[in-house]
C-alpha cells in the first residue's frame, strides 16, 4: 500500500507543470521595485519601480561608508585613528556589534564592522566623528545625494532605522553604489570578506567579537564584489548586490522583497540577466583626437579636440551595427584657448537610441598672438589674395582669348562658306552659257544644211 501511494505522489509530481526561466527573463519575486545597472556608464538595463521613494533599511550605510572614504581620502582621517564611542551611538538598537559608551576603535575596524555585520553602533560612532553630532552628518548625507543626482531620497539618520520621512529609492541606491566602488574599488576587499574579528578594549578588559557578512549572495553568486544589505519590517528585505564577469560592472538592487531569501535570488537572476545579454563596447578613448576648431586671432591657426573620458558602452550581444557619432561644437572660436576647456560634445547612438555622451575639450593651450605673431600669418593671406587675383586676371585673359580665336573661327568658316556659295553659282552660270551656244550652234548647222537642200531641189528642176 505504502509503494502504491508512493508511486502516485510521484507520478502527481512529474504531472505538474514546470517554468523554465529562460537567460534572457528574469525570475522576479514580490519585491516592491528593482534596478539593473552597468556601474561604470550608469546605463540602466532593466528596472521595475526604480524611482518609487520607499524606506531602504541598512542599505543607508551605502552613504555613510562613501562619506567615510572621502574623509579618509581628504585627509581629514585616518585609517589608525581612534574613535570614541558615544553613549547616544551605544544605544542603537538592530545589527550591532554591542560596543560599550567609552570604548575606542579604529576608523578601520569601524567601517569593516558596517560593511561586514551592518553594525549600527559603528555607523553612528562614524557619523558623530565625521559630522559633529549624526544629524550633522545627514545634513552631509543628503548634500552628497543631491550631487549625485538621488532624486528621490531623503535621509532621516545615519544607520537606516526606520524614520517616517527615511526613503531612497532602487535608482538611487544604485548610483551611491556606483560612486562608491568606482571611487573606492579597494572596499570590494572588505565587502566581500565572509568573516573577521575585532577587539573590544572596555573597562571589564579585553573581548574578540566575531563578525560574519550579511550578504550571503558572497558563499554561491560567481564573480559577486559586494555590497549591502538591508532589513525593518517597514523596508522589508533589501539588497544592493554587485557583480563582475568579463569586464562588466554590474548593480542589482532590489527593495522591498517577500523574504531573505527571494530577495537574493531576483538580484542574483537580474545580474545573470545583464551577463547573459550584454557586452561591452569599448569607444573613443581620451586623448584620440575627434576633430578640429579653428582659432581666431591665435598664436595657432587650429586647436585639436578629444574626449574628456573615455566612453564605453553597454550594448545587446551579437548587434551587428556600430554606435554612431554626432558632434556638437562651433566652427571657430577665438584665442585665448586653454588645455582641458570644453568646446564642443560627443553623442553616441545605437539604432537610434542614446548610449552616452563626451564633452570635447582642448587638446593644448592657444594664446592669443601679439603683432609680431600675427605678421608673418598675415603676409601669408596676403600673398595668399595677391595669388588669387593674379590667378583669376590670367584666367579672365585665357578665356578672352579663347573667345576672340572662336570668333575669328566662326568668322572664318561662314567666309569659306560663303566663297564656296559664290563659286557653285559661278560655275552653274557658265555651264548655263555653255549650254546655250552649244544649242545655238546647232540650230545655225540645222538650218544651213536646209539651205543646201533648197538649193540642190531647184537645180534639179
Amino acid at each position: 500500500m505504502k509503494r502504491l501511494i508512493t508511486l502516485l505522489l510521484v507520478m502527481a509530481i512529474l504531472c505538474l507543470p514546470f517554468q523554465t526561466v529562460y537567460a534572457d527573463e528574469v525570475a522576479t519575486e514580490e519585491s516592491r521595485s528593482y534596478v539593473l545597472m552597468e556601474a561604470k556608464s550608469g546605463q540602466v538595463l532593466k528596472e521595475h519601480k526604480m524611482n518609487d521613494s520607499i524606506p531602504p533599511a541598512s542599505i543607508t550605510k551605502i552613504m555613510t561608508m562613501l562619506l567615510i572614504n572621502d574623509a579618509v581620502a581628504s585627509g581629514k582621517l585616518k585609517w589608525d585613528d581612534l574613535v570614541t564611542v558615544s553613549e547616544h551611538a551605544a544605544s542603537m538598537g538592530g545589527s550591532q556589534v554591542f560596543m560599550e559608551e567609552g570604548e575606542q576603535q579604529t576608523v578601520r575596524d569601524l567601517l569593516k564592522c558596517i560593511a561586514i555585520a551592518s553594525a549600527n553602533d559603528a555607523a553612528v560612532t562614524m557619523a558623530e566623528h565625521i559630522g559633529g553630532s549624526e544629524p550633522q552628518f545627514v545634513e552631509m548625507m543628503n548634500k552628497k545625494a543631491q550631487e549625485l543626482g538621488m532624486k528621490d531620497t531623503t535621509f532621516k539618520n545615519a544607520c537606516g532605522l526606520h524614520v517616517e520621512g527615511h526613503v531612497s529609492s532602487a535608482y538611487d541606491v544604485a548610483l551611491m553604489s556606483r560612486e562608491l566602488l568606482n571611487t573606492y574599488p579597494e572596499m570590494t576587499k572588505t565587502l566581500t570578506t565572509w568573516m573577521d574579528t575585532i577587539t573590544h578594549k572596555t573597562r571589564k578588559g579585553e573581548s574578540e567579537f566575531g563578525l560574519t557578512n550579511t550578504n550571503k549572495m558572497l558563499k554561491w553568486y560567481s564573480g559577486i564584489t559586494g555590497l549591502k544589505t538591508g532589513y525593518t519590517p517597514e523596508a522589508k528585505h533589501c539588497v544592493s548586490a554587485t557583480a563582475t564577469r568579463d569586464g562588466m560592472d554590474l548593480i542589482a538592487v532590489v527593495l522591498g522583497g517577500a523574504d531573505s531569501k527571494a530577495r537574493f535570488r531576483e538580484a542574483g537572476s537580474l545580474l545573470d540577466y545583464g551577463f547573459s545579454n550584454f557586452q561591452i563596447k569599448e569607444g573613443p578613448q581620451v586623448g584620440e583626437i575627434i576633430t578640429q576648431i579653428v582659432v581666431e586671432k591665435g598664436i595657432v591657426e587650429q586647436v585639436e579636440l578629444t574626449i574628456e573620458h573615455s566612453m564605453r558602452f553597454i550594448i545587446p550581444k551579437g548587434a551587428g551595427e556600430e554606435p554612431n557619432y554626432e558632434i556638437s561644437c562651433e566652427d571657430n572660436i577665438e584665442a585665448p584657448v586653454y588645455k582641458g576647456q570644453k568646446l564642443g560634445e560627443l553623442k553616441a547612438t545605437l539604432n537610434g537610441q542614446e548610449l552616452g555622451r563626451a564633452d570635447l575639450v582642448a587638446t593644448q593651450d592657444v594664446d592669443k598672438a601679439s603683432f609680431k605673431d600675427a605678421l608673418p600669418s598675415f603676409i601669408k593671406k596676403i600673398f595668399k589674395k595677391d595669388t588669387t587675383v593674379e590667378t583669376e586676371e590670367t584666367t579672365e585673359e585665357t578665356e578672352t582669348e579663347e573667345a576672340v580665336e572662336e570668333k575669328q573661327s566662326t568668322e572664318e568658316t561662314k567666309t569659306k562658306s560663303l566663297k564656296e556659295k559664290i563659286r557653285g553659282i559661278k560655275k552653274t552660270e557658265t555651264t548655263e552659257t555653255k549650254s546655250t551656244t552649244e544649242e545655238t550652234e546647232a540650230e545655225a548647222e540645222a538650218e544651213e544644211t536646209k539651205t543646201k537642200e533648197t538649193k540642190s531641189t531647184t537645180t534639179t528642176n
